[in-house]
């Protein structure tokens, strides 16, 4: 394949790039003045970068789509699909994010370029066929994280965030590392349709501890149970339109990089590594929702909301089939909306002299001073919970309705039975927000854009989100059979 036709199927990477290397240079001659200038430009590069990547998507089953650099990159329609969830979610949380750092005046020019190259990072993990390259994506995408998790200098709190996420982020990296090069002296390969031959001949047990320790570092990358420590501390005391980011676009992004990894080149040896997913699966489920219960801080709720909820999308994984993997996707693409629209909402909690708010006492008596950010918050929680009519029902029921048919029955009864008890914090919102006395003042105004972001999440999420249930089922079925397809 030409250069020509490699450097055209990453566009979106590279047009990225050179907007972020752009405004990487207007920030340095415009200073703090130029960031809103610079947050316009950002979410509009991510936009195009979108709309790029779904004209991609469309024409994956074409001539156009394939392998890039020698096999380092693969555009195809589940990579796409990917980073379409990634950059609009990134765009929707830089959208809401200048207001939040107003009322200390924080907010610098550098934050959208580290979003872009963030960014930049999550698309290559997705669309790697290479350890090499999933390697360079993963550390673009996390040292932009350190940084932007300890954004706010003059708050401990986020400094401790960020130097949490540094130091389990770097462990992460480096059992990862480790991983690779156990598979690597084992296999002789990096590419991954190297190491599925090398693992179809001769799968030793020196390979095996290599998988693992692969696969055990990304499940710390989503938050997956036993490597979810770090969730609740940097989700609290990181800005709350950074932890809005972490638990949408990165999800996403490793997510994407999971499933292509396990099913890949590990998907030769699917027996060898269900069990640690089943297991992984069922108690990120049932630590997710018995930890939620006991929490007063909103934003470490949701932390252990979005913990409970990778185990719902590693229920997809462990069918280990194409179903499976659309099941995934599906969930994913219906989670993001959920997520944005929560963090959106709690951005717009705020006191009237500008401090935010993020307990549960502060949303005492919200119906009667904000009725319809109470609702939206209300539809929110409730689809996280999965209850019908709401379209987080909908995630919930095709993954373990892909669970059944892989014969996976006990684990879906299992998840089942386990999603009961998430319901039970998602119901403390309606007792705190309808029926307690308020304790505190609110602000009773947010601004156009904010109520734009909440206003299109709680439309999909909302009943009219299943008539997206035809195309999505057809965009994510696509993914998965070009995904499986290449293989």
């Amino acid at each position: 394949m030409s250069y020509a036709t490699s450097l055209y199927l990453t566009g979106a990477e590279i047009g990225l790039s050179l907007t972020g290397l752009v405004l990487l240079l207007v920030a340095a001659w415009g200073g703090t003045k130029s960031a809103r200038l610079l947050t316009m430009v950002s979410v509009a590069a991510l936009i195009g970068a979108a709309i790029f990547s779904i004209g991609l998507f469309d024409r994956a089953t074409s001539e156009v789509a394939g392998r890039a650099f020698g096999d380092l990159y693969r555009a195809d329609a589940f990579g796409s699909f990917a980073k379409i969830l990634i950059y609009l979610a990134s765009a929707a949380v830089l959208v809401v994010t200048p207001r939040f750092f107003a009322q200390s005046g924080s907010y610098r020019a550098e934050y959208p370029v580290l979003l872009l190259f963030n960014a930049v990072g999550m698309g290559m993990m997705v669309s790697a066929t290479d350890l090499m390259t999933l390697y360079i994506g993963l550390e673009m995408s996390s040292l932009s994280s350190y940084v932007l998790a300890s954004f706010l200098k003059q708050d401990g709190r986020s400094s401790e965030a960020g130097l949490k996420y540094f130091v389990l982020g770097a462990l992460a990296s480096g059992i990862i590392l480790y991983g690779v090069s156990l598979v690597y002296g084992f296999t002789g390969s990096t590419n991954y349709e190297g190491i599925r031959a090398a693992f179809e001949t001769n799968f030793s047990t020196g390979a095996l501890f290599g998988v693992v320790f692969v696969l055990a570092g990304l499940a710390f990358k989503v938050s997956a149970v036993p490597f979810h420590m770090w969730t609740p501390d940097v989700y609290e005391g990181a800005p709350t339109p950074v932890t809005a980011f972490f638990a949408s676009a990165p999800k996403v992004a490793a997510m994407g990089m999971l499933l292509r990894m396990a099913m890949d080149p590990f998907a030769g040896e699917v027996d060898s590594w269900r069990q640690i997913v089943i297991f992984s699966a069922l108690a990120s489920i049932v630590v997710g929702a018995l930890g939620a219960i006991g929490q007063q801080n909103l934003k470490r709720l949701l932390a252990y909301s979005s913990i409970n909820n990778v185990g719902f999308i590693l229920i997809g994984l462990a069918a280990a089939t194409q179903a499976g993997v659309a099941a995934s996707l599906t969930y994913v693409a219906i989670y993001v909306a959920m997520t944005v629209g929560s963090f959106t909402a709690l951005l717009m909690l705020r006191a009237p002299d500008g401090t935010n708010l993020e307990t549960f006492a502060d949303i005492s008596g919200l119906s009667t001073k904000r009725p319809a950010l109470a609702w939206s918050l209300l539809a929110v929680m409730f689809s996280l919970a999965g209850i019908p009519p709401l379209f987080g029902f909908w995630g919930k029921f095709v993954v373990f309705q892909a669970a059944v048919q892989a014969n996976l029955v006990a684990l879906a009864a299992i998840g089942i039975a386990a999603s009961v008890i998430g319901a039970f914090y998602y119901l403390k919102f309606i007792k705190v927000m309808f029926f307690d006395e308020p304790t505190r003042e609110i602000e009773t105004t947010s601004p156009l854009s904010h109520w734009a972001v909440l206003a299109i999440c709680v439309a999909i999420i909302s009943p009219l989100g299943y008539l997206l249930t035809i195309p999505l089922g057809e965009w994510t079925a696509q993914a998965a059979a070009s995904f499986v397809a290449a293989m």
